[in-house]
């Protein structure tokens, strides 16, 4: 039997195939058709092949008998739908992890079809030498309220990019040294990127420290840290010293959706 992060490979494959074809027919319809045909292609190959495994999916209503289960999928079939939407936009992804119970994310895989790359837990890239100024990869749309501070406290230069997987895997590649978000997520939207960038040796927290824990009652998951392991401490440092705690909720962890 195919391995689970095999599966995941070629799940992210097939999904990345099918959307990458859609982008180029360009209905009007773009962003829902590729998040709904996506979301079915996927949903069907694992009651095929994993047929006893429950899914939490972005595009699915949430089944809560899922929170006792031994082995949860959770997916985002098209993480970065907007960006996806806008011709010429490679920073988009498709992102399938498996949680299993009392091992946490066990196997995960990431493609970026646009840049014809997947990223899995069973074959992490080495990670690249850092370069001399440390670099923060952040959400274009809604930054933390702390960026700036944590930036100069740190020397380090801001950049931005669509899509939470594009952000980890551009961390992985070494085009960025850190992705920090405190602006809303879920539980799809963290897992795969966080099970593949864990695999290759990168750090993956909360923004206060603390375990990214999956598979909850309430998938809401809201903020996190991914970064090479010897700027770990010194950004979570940096960002315990802005004092994030006494930010308005709305400005770094809103459950009002998924924000990448």
């Amino acid at each position: 039997m195919t391995t689970d992060a095999r599966l995941a490979v070629d799940l992210a494959t097939t999904a990345g195939d099918l959307l990458l074809d859609l982008r180029n027919r360009r209905p009007a319809d773009l962003g829902r058709r590729g998040d709904l045909e996506s979301n079915a292609l996927i949903l069907d190959r694992l009651a095929a092949e994993r047929p006893g495994d429950m899914v939490l999916s972005e595009e699915s209503a949430d089944d809560p008998a899922r929170v006792e289960a031994d082995r949860v999928w959770i997916i985002d079939p098209l993480d970065g739908t907007r960006e996806y939407a806008l011709p010429g936009r490679p920073d988009w992804a498709v992102h399938i992890a498996l949680w299993q119970r009392g091992a946490g994310l066990v196997a995960a895989a990431v493609s970026q079809p646009a840049l014809g790359t997947v990223y899995a837990t069973d074959d992490p890239p080495p990670l690249p030498p850092s370069e001399d100024r440390i670099r923060l990869l952040v959400s274009a749309s809604r930054p933390p309220a702390f960026t700036g501070a944590v930036a100069e406290t740190l020397d380090a230069e801001v950049l931005t990019m669509g899509s939470a997987g594009a952000k980890a895997m551009a961390v992985l590649r070494g085009e960025a040294d850190a992705y920090l978000h405190a602006g809303g997520q879920w539980e799809w939207d963290s897992a795969a990127p966080v099970g593949v960038v864990a695999a290759a040796g990168l750090h993956a927290s909360r923004v206060d420290g603390s375990p990214l824990r999956y598979n909850r009652p309430h998938p809401y998951l809201p903020d996190l840290v991914i970064c090479r392991p010897d700027l770990a401490a010194k950004l979570l440092a940096a960002i315990r010293a802005t004092g994030f705690e006494d930010y308005p909720s709305s400005d770094r962890s809103v459950a009002s959706g998924a924000s990448v």
